[in-house]
């Protein structure tokens, strides 16, 4: 049976008792009724795994001491996903908590000409990612930049692995035909509802990004960027 799985970012090296957040001390006790002796998975989403058992949960406070530690290392091909926000928050939040399941590494709010206005609602929006990586137990948590403006963020990309998913007409390729799990990285932008502009394109282009297809159908922008977590993360 697999033992429940917290994030708790306060774990580090050498931790022998670290300090739970309070979320996640009224889950363990009230949610799912844990008791003394109970043995549990933590993470501190920077690599590192740890086995604990719960030593104490008197007075509301649960208290755990660990077992082992193990350090996972970071993937060797690190994936970003630059992708507008959306006028409908549900559906980026939907985008938000399947591409932390996936195992992509960095989400950017890209802020596009054609973007809806939307409040950053970072709280809350890492609250899911948190949520996801319990979930799929992984070791390493998404992270979510600020939002970034379209020119901003082209300015900050490496030389090699950019793509661009648009819906204009020109020549592209299948994404999953052009990822080289070689490169240290790979970086997708996808745009907003009304598809990126023709000058965006461009400067995209200009900065090395390679147009691809994620396939033979017209998507919404948070089906386009789980489309392309998925083509990224397949095995090479």
């Amino acid at each position: 049976m697999n033992l429940p799985f917290f994030y708790a970012p306060s774990l580090i090296a050498g931790s022998t008792a670290p300090e739970l957040e309070e979320d996640t001390m009224r889950h363990m006790m009230q949610v799912l009724r844990m008791q003394k002796g109970e043995g549990l998975i933590l993470t501190n989403g920077r690599g590192l795994i740890a086995e604990a058992i719960i030593t104490d949960t008197a007075r509301k406070h649960c208290a755990v001491v660990i077992k082992q530690v193990e350090e996972i290392p970071s993937a060797s091909h690190r994936i970003t996903i630059a992708i507008s926000p959306l006028k409908n928050a549900a559906r980026f939040e939907w985008f938000l908590e399947k591409a932390a399941e996936l195992g992509i590494a960095a989400v950017v709010p890209l802020i596009c000409r054609r973007t809806e206005r939307q409040v950053y609602k970072k709280d809350r929006w890492n609250g899911i990612l948190v949520s996801a990586l319990q979930q799929s137990q992984q070791a390493w948590l998404t992270e979510l930049s600020d939002p970034l403006s379209f020119s901003a963020f082209l300015d900050g990309l490496p030389g090699r692995g950019n793509f661009i998913a648009h819906c204009m007409d020109g020549e592209k390729k299948p994404l999953q035909h052009l990822v080289s799990k070689a490169d240290p990285s790979s970086c997708i932008l996808v745009g907003p509802e009304g598809d990126f502009t023709r000058e965006e394109l461009a400067l995209a282009l200009e900065k090395g990004c390679q147009p691809v297809s994620l396939g033979a159908t017209r998507l919404r922008t948070e089906t386009a960027g789980i489309a392309a977590a998925v083509l990224l993360t397949l095995p090479a």
